[in-house]
């Protein structure tokens, strides 16, 4: 049987290391797993019980609005005002989607076709890459590097810009960096969204870990830049800041041409996120203000725990200032094997799993990530399982 879309897709390589890890654990092997980012913290009591209760109205089971209730919308634009001082017109500049994949693969859909190009960071969460391949556009790697200065990535993304033909028409961006770990400060946006009104590009921003920033440091929106609205949409989600992940709940904001073009295409894909849910989102952004907060302590604390121990095995890197990741490089002793083999041995001689860079692209050879969704207690146990493992590191 023949298929559209999908033949190119090559296999799904993280699916081996999950594969790998049920292997182990149908040994009874305690595989402790860094491997996929899902938030194992439960989502504030308040979304669940607005859940139960709006469930039971059945006036809430109807269709609902592709574009969400208008309360929900209000509160994502209260949420940008209240936290990045950024207005928003909940009517014309926001629309809810059904978590960021669904908004930023349907948006792809209404900003590229066949011939057009798009600039994509690398490595990469998989579907900034897929979301513009789906659409018929080629895309163009723009790498992101863990050392790399704000200028630095200006820079190769002037470079790869004007080296393009045709010209990209959507630049994808998503800052802190999933899988790198890199953050910018505001200032670089501003740079990017000058250089965009000037060539008329669109700039899709995924602001997923808005709320993960450590050690002070706090990520900024691209709409906070002057001139933002005229040429960039952003994805804010309820997923990690809010520990909804099963729950499918996020919004996109900015540009009113772009969010009402997006508006136009999912009215005639689906009818929104379930009503109760919705409510339920809607209460929790305007009622459990302070829970990422408490979300960012938990995700810094798995990081120091985690970062503290690796470097101290002989596992030598920094620790990252944004995301639920930790972004490693392969140690030099077990370099030569690549990022699959080697994420590979952690599970079979470390019973640790973790994702190997290659799935997140050719710019992610070399690296494996650490998803923060074990707490400081398997953390530590999975330090002294490396610490048996990796014979050839020099640490304690």
């Amino acid at each position: 049987m023949e298929f559209r879309r999908i033949n190119g897709m090559p296999p799904y390589v993280l699916g081996v290391i999950d594969g790998l890890k049920k292997d182990a654990r149908r040994t009874g092997a305690d595989v402790i797993d860094f491997g996929f980012g899902n938030p194992d913290l439960p989502s504030p009591e308040i979304a669940v019980d607005k859940l139960a209760e709006a469930a039971h109205n059945e006036r809430n089971h109807r269709y609902s609005q592709s574009k969400g209730i208008p309360k929900l919308r209000e509160a994502f634009a209260d949420l940008y005002l209240r936290k990045w001082n950024v207005r928003l017109d909940p009517e014309t500049e926001v629309i809810n989607t059904i978590g960021a994949k669904e908004g930023f693969s349907h948006l792809m859909w209404v900003l590229l076709g066949p011939g057009d190009c798009a600039l994509v960071p690398s490595p990469s969460y998989p579907i900034h890459i897929w979301g513009p391949l789906f659409a018929g556009a080629n895309v163009r790697d723009l790498p992101v590097g863990i050392d790399q200065t704000d200028d630095e990535f200006f820079d190769a993304l002037v470079e790869r810009f004007e080296s393009s033909w045709p010209r990209a028409r959507v630049i994808v961006l998503s800052f802190p960096h999933n899988p790198t770990t890199q953050c910018v400060d505001l200032p670089f946006f501003q740079r990017v969204v000058d250089f965009a009104r000037e060539n008329d590009v669109i700039v899709v921003h995924d602001n997923a870990y808005a709320d993960l920033g450590f050690d002070g440091y706090d990520p900024p929106s691209i709409l906070q830049a002057e001139g933002a609205k005229e040429c960039a949409v952003e994805l804010y989600s309820l997923t990690k800041s809010f520990s909804m992940a099963g729950w499918r709940v996020a919004c996109m904001a900015g540009n009113a041409e772009v969010i009402g073009a997006l508006a136009k295409l999912k009215s005639y894909l689906d009818y929104g996120t379930f009503q109760p849910i919705q409510i339920a989102a809607t209460v929790t952004l305007n009622e459990a203000q302070d829970f990422p907060k408490q979300v960012r302590e938990i995700y810094q604390s798995r990081r120091d725990s985690l970062c503290d121990g690796l470097n101290r095995i002989g596992w030598h890197l920094e620790k990252p200032k944004g995301t639920m990741f930790v972004w490693a490089p392969v140690p030099e002793p077990y370099r030569e094997m690549g990022s699959l083999e080697f994420a590979k041995m952690l599970v079979t001689d470390a019973h640790v799993a973790a994702s190997p860079g290659m799935g997140f692209g050719p710019g992610g050879e070399g690296y494996v990530r650490f998803a923060l969704i074990e707490n400081e207690k398997r953390t530590q146990q999975a330090i002294r399982n490396l610490r048996r493992a990796l014979t050839r590191l020099g640490g304690e």
